[in-house]
């Protein structure tokens, strides 16, 4: 069927017109089909407001770049509905939503808005306002009228939202898929809310499409999901094997973990780019036309947002474009060179017949091909330990172990996902041209409140119970006091017993801070004991109870008590005698009260345009603002564990604690300052809640950039070398033609001619932003001993 494309043509000024096109956005079983045309898609995450509106359009543009064609978002309920049914929502900020869509199509970028409103997300409480935890009668993401009631008014907002500025493909704009629900498919999720979840599934379809037909809607990871919902696949592998639940629905896969989250008192989770690339590439090879990187860029939990628990501040995801908007070598490199060969073969991929070849031992030839259309070939090596060489119509192929190369035309090898020929980037974190300001920072403390409301409590009240800490606060805070009294009739060390789901307790008896405790290890609730002397007559306890980020996933995950709900808190005396304090009259007040110290310094924004971070070494615990801007939360003095950082293989599939970095070291030390938070030539303000103690001596400001960059390239390449942030190659710490020992930043030999190359990459890149070396044959005289192909390889330094 001929399909139409409508074009407006619109004025701007009395001299500038623009075209705004609509697009027909549909699918059948191979593919998305947009403007009649059977189309792959590469997309990736950003998510808009753990980054700033001023730095959107970087981040984009690199996205583009970096050969996507799509930006992916969920659509964040907890930031834009901060309280229930208010006249104006928050569409503010970093969530302007409308904004973010309209630099997506500013760049000629499509988008795919994941409104769910459930998104998990690693974002606190699931990405929910945590006032439906309030509401009478409500269960939330199962049949229950309260939650469709809340779900449908705030879904039909963002609907008509984007439907009124005109975002919809088929009004002229970017978004050309929607998703509803989030991950209720799991075998952990719908299974546990039964017949009511099946229900549920079916309403949300049926309010979905009641919003919006002519743009195809998703449900990620719902096998179950009803027409017209398109189901998709998520995880790090295993989606290459993913069947669609109906034979109209092309093979999607909505989120490909580039990385993982961090926790407080983790290390550093890292996906090498060959896994992540060799999956990719499965993916296409076995009919799969849509594939979104989750994450692109992961950004910085700013505020309060972090969930988990004990999720740390930083979202970096080890994504190709990282926390600060710098692009992460070689991640981001590698996988454009994946996205150009899969595209060259995109007409073959859509509408070519299939035909697979299953040699053994995990070897595989595909092959799409037709009439008219130029066959493309994949050659699969899922052997994780054997390498292997294949023959494919007389031309013999090596295959490094899990590995997949792409033969666009099935005759010349464009593509290894093992073979990465861009550069390595060495980040590095610089001092402030300004000078060392840890010496310059002057201090000033004093006891502070910087919150003081208790949502329908006021800013204290007096029950006769131990609440639930989210009931109490509505998370308007992390902190919640627990306050009473106890009369004793004569000098006692007691000791004081306080089961809590924190998760963090400091405990107060008389003004006096006897113990605190956190939770580790994952677990989450803890019991707290300790001996404290209590004076004859009157003495008060006093309970601060802290969290850190509410959960985010799970069956019923909404409903999990943090805090000291219901206790028991418990005085235990002489011959195990028991006073249950648990009902004593209980004054509750949410606060974030000082325990130590809020600090305040003022400093210069650090010169050029480089990414800043602050370094919070020798604090304990706390929350961070520059200008009134939040940082988010700080737990320097929480250090990871020190075992399970070892040599990375990439080969194989993907686990969490495979390629781990920066063991024994503290969780989170930097933390990011996005530009727009600074004001230049006049003094700026730090803030520093600090709950724990901690020495502010240390802080200092630095800026990230690239400090080293490695390449290497064969004969009949180019080799290509870029610094970022306007720093030029200094220097050329090594060069050397064939393979040297040791990695990038470590090399320490070669196999022959190191002076000829350095002097050739000195001369082709010293003073340069970046530079190019093709790779010929004559590279010279005193390497013509070494068997071809002979590569070059050279490190530089960029300052």
């Amino acid at each position: 069927m001929e399909i139409s494309k409508c074009c407006l043509l619109l004025l701007v000024s009395s001299s500038l017109y623009y075209i705004v096109c609509s697009s027909t956005v549909s699918h059948d079983g191979r593919a998305l089909v947009i403007d009649g045309q059977r189309r792959v898609i590469f997309s990736g995450s950003i998510h808009y407001p753990r980054s700033t509106p001023e730095m959107w359009p970087d981040l984009i543009r690199k996205s583009k770049e970096g050969g996507l064609d799509a930006i992916e978002t969920y659509v964040f309920w907890y930031g834009h509905e901060p309280r229930r049914r208010e006249v104006v929502y928050n569409f503010e900020g970093n969530y302007d939503l409308i904004r973010f869509l309209k630099e997506v199509q500013n760049a000629g970028l499509y988008a795919i808005l994941r409104i769910g409103p459930y998104v998990c997300a690693e974002w606190n409480y699931g990405g929910l306002p945590v006032w439906l935890y309030n509401i009478p009668g409500m269960q939330t993401r199962t049949d229950n009228q309260p939650w469709k009631d809340e779900m449908q008014n705030f879904t039909t907002l963002i609907v008509d939202k984007v439907k009124e500025e005109r975002l919809l493909a088929t009004q002229g704009g970017p978004i050309i898929l929607f998703q509803i629900e989030n991950e209720y498919g799991n075998g952990d999720i719908e299974i546990h809310y039964g017949e009511a979840g099946h229900r549920y599934i079916n309403w949300c379809a049926n309010m979905a499409e009641s919003l919006v037909s002519d743009v195809p809607w998703i449900m990620c990871q719902q096998s179950d999901a009803p027409q017209p919902m398109i189901n998709t696949c998520n995880g790090f592998s295993g989606c290459d094997a993913f069947t669609p639940n109906n034979g109209n629905s092309p093979k999607i896969w909505t989120e490909n973990w580039t990385g993982w989250p961090k926790n407080w008192g983790y290390p550093d989770p890292h996906r090498p780019v060959e896994e992540v690339a060799f999956q990719v590439a499965r993916f296409f090879q076995s009919n799969g036309t849509v594939q979104n990187y989750y994450m692109y860029h992961g950004g910085t939990n700013f505020g309060r947002t972090s969930g988990g628990p004990y999720i740390v501040t930083s979202y970096d995801y080890d994504a190709p474009l990282d926390e600060y908007g710098n692009i992460r070598q070689p991640k981001w490199g590698h996988l454009k060179e994946l996205h150009a060969s899969v595209k060259l073969m995109e007409k073959a991929l859509t509408y070519g017949e299939v035909d697979e070849d299953h040699l053994g031992n995990g070897l595989t030839i595909t092959k799409f091909s037709g009439e008219g259309i130029v066959p493309g070939c994949f050659l699969s090596n899922q052997n994780s330990t054997v390498d292997a060489t294949i023959s494919l119509q007389g031309t013999k192929y090596f295959l490094p172990a899990w590995s997949v190369s792409i033969l666009p035309d099935c005759k010349k090898e464009v593509y290894n996902t093992a073979k990465v020929k861009t550069q390595t980037s060495i980040m590095v974190k610089k001092k402030d041209d300004a000078g060392d300001q840890s010496k310059d920072l002057r201090w000033s403390w004093k006891p502070e409140r910087l919150h003081d409301s208790a949502k329908g409590f006021g800013s204290s009240f007096t029950v006769n119970k131990l609440l639930e800490q989210k009931t109490a606060t509505v998370d308007a805070s992390d902190y919640l006091w627990y306050t009473t009294n106890v009369e004793v009739s004569k000098k006692e060390s007691i000791t004081l017993s306080v089961n809590t789901t924190g998760h963090i307790l400091y405990a107060f008896v008389n003004g006096r801070l006897v113990g605190s405790e956190y939770a580790t290890g994952g677990t989450y609730n803890f019991t707290f004991e300790r001996k404290v002397t209590f004076k004859p007559g009157k003495n008060q306890i006093s309970l601060l109870s802290a969290t850190v980020g509410l959960k985010n996933y799970g069956a019923f995950y909404d409903n999990v008590p943090v805090g000291i709900a219901g206790g028991p808190v418990k005085l235990i005396g002489k011959n195990n005698t028991i006073l249950d304090l648990s009902k004593s009259n209980c004054k509750g007040e949410e606060l974030m009260l000082l325990l130590h110290l809020s600090l305040k310094t003022t400093f210069q924004a650090p010169l050029g345009s480089e990414p800043v971070v602050v370094d919070l070494l020798g604090l304990g615990k706390g929350e961070a603002w520059v200008n009134g801007n939040s940082l988010g939360r700080f737990w320097p003095n929480f250090t990871a564990n020190p075992d399970g950082c070892k040599k990375c293989d990439y080969r194989g599939n993907f686990r969490v604690d495979k390629c781990q970095t920066a063991c024994g070291e503290a969780s989170q030390r930097w933390y990011h300052v996005p530009r727009s938070f600074l004001k230049r030539g006049e003094p700026n303000t730090l803030t520093l809640f600090e709950e724990a103690g901690g020495d502010p001596n240390q802080v200092n400001f630095q800026t990230v950039t690239v400090g080293t960059a490695c390449a290497s390239a064969g004969e009949g390449d180019v080799l290509s070398l870029s610094c970022q942030g306007g720093r030029t190659i200094s220097s050329v710490d090594f060069a050397t033609f064939g393979e040297p020992d040791g990695t990038c930043g470590a090399y320490v030999s070669g196999v022959c001619g190191s002076d000829e190359a350095v002097a050739i990459s000195k001369d082709a890149c010293l003073g340069r932003e970046s530079c190019s070396i093709k790779i010929s044959d004559k590279i010279g005289t005193s390497c013509a001993k070494l068997t071809s192909p002979r590569n070059l390889v050279v490190q530089v330094t960029c300052s």
